[in-house]
């Protein structure tokens, strides 16, 4: 085990029992003592390169959204929680495309877009101990914007999970005029995402674009080395009410997995795609995410934790910006309502996550009228 594992260890038992639960699982899913190659060799590859933005066909936008992300995060920052400057939240990669120096509309949306979100694997275990309270739903409503969360199996694949999502968005009482749903991916509800958008045509139509926070596009070289079976004990998490489902998550988040989706599916043109990546500086990655972190960086030290940089990036989409936030921080809010567990273990977890969504949205809705002019 790495020493990394042995100081939580100390720390569980200092824990009450209930807190010991939480960080030992949690603990299971990100670390590992094996020291086999994550990406271990392999001829059953569809041919990759990987190649600056610029030359992918990647529209890299960035400057723009800093503009809308700053101004909101300055403008609301006496109510915001876990407020911090923009230069903190936002990092900085490469050059960046310089800012536009257009207004910043702060005002009631004009198209009241929904954010419709589909989260990360074991949501569905963790989210009643989370104790959320929609502080995200209730900022972007104020705006004339909705939010609401597309429920998926915690621990099934993909394909499963795009079944779900098709069934939840036909369900739906949606206007037949312009598009409204904005899906947002959280890491695997991105390809949860993707594979609903070109297996179930008839959802396309209601979409207006597609988000990736996070996303494992490219899935994770960490589900190289985990089993499903490690994956299915957040079953017993305090308060999961999951289920196995077909009991496929991890296998849908190995690298290989996922690039073969991606070579064999080409993504439909019906709506843009935005990809905005967790691209933390080291001190921003909290403790029980450092073994994993130091994991990654065996192949590469730009990652959130959790998911490398560059497999974030939705083929052909549009480069929103790169987010100083671990894996966890930029999506579950563990700090706001478990503070203890927070100052032991998830001590980087603070980030201004209903600026963000707010950010995205208008950049979105900005992007989508400058289309139709």
């Amino acid at each position: 085990m790495s020493a990394t594992n042995s100081i939580l260890s100390t720390r569980v038992c200092a824990a009450s029992k209930h807190s010991a639960i939480i960080v030992v699982a949690a603990s299971i899913l990100i670390s590992a003592c094996s020291t086999t190659p994550l990406s271990a060799y392999t001829e059953d590859t569809p041919p990759l390169v990987l190649l600056p933005a610029s030359q992918a066909g990647i529209d890299d936008k960035r400057g723009r959204f800093r503009e809308i992300f700053c101004t909101i995060l300055e403008e609301r920052k006496a109510t915001l929680p876990d407020y911090m400057p923009c230069d903190d939240a936002l990092t900085q990669v490469g050059t960046e495309p310089q800012a536009t120096g257009r207004n910043v509309e702060l005002g009631q949306s004009k198209r009241y877009l929904t954010a419709a979100i589909v989260p990360g694997i074991g949501w569905d275990c963790i989210h009643e101990w989370l104790n959320m309270k929609n502080t995200a739903a209730t900022h972007v409503r104020q705006f004339g914007y909705d939010m609401a969360i597309i429920q998926v199996d915690a621990l099934s694949s993909s394909a499963n999970n795009a079944r779900q999502i098709r069934d939840a968005i036909m369900a739906m009482e949606l206007k037949e005029t312009e598009p409204g749903l904005v899906l947002f991916g959280y890491s695997k509800g991105t390809p949860d995402i993707l594979e609903a958008v070109v297996s179930y045509p008839e959802i396309r139509k209601h979409i207006a674009a597609v988000v990736s926070i996070a996303g494992s596009v490219g899935g994770s070289p960490l589900a190289n080395d985990a089993t499903q079976s490690q994956l299915n004990r957040l079953r017993h998490w305090p308060d999961a009410k999951c289920t196995i489902g077909d009991d496929g998550a991890l296998d849908s988040l190995r690298p290989s997995t996922r690039r073969s989706w991606l070579a064999n599916n080409p993504l439909p043109g019906d709506f843009p795609y935005y990809s905005l990546i967790t691209f933390p500086n080291p001190e921003r990655i909290s403790s029980i995410l450092e073994s994993s972190y130091e994991k990654l960086s065996r192949i590469d030290a730009r990652n959130d934790g959790q998911v490398i940089f560059y497999d974030q990036v939705i083929p052909g989409s549009t480069l929103v910006g790169y987010i100083n936030a671990d894996h966890w921080a930029i999506s579950v809010p563990i700090a706001r309502s478990h503070e203890t567990i927070a100052s032991m273990f998830v001590d980087k977890n603070n980030y201004p996550r209903e600026a963000l969504l707010e950010a995205v949205l208008r950049f979105v809705e900005e992007e989508l009228s400058a289309s139709e002019k």
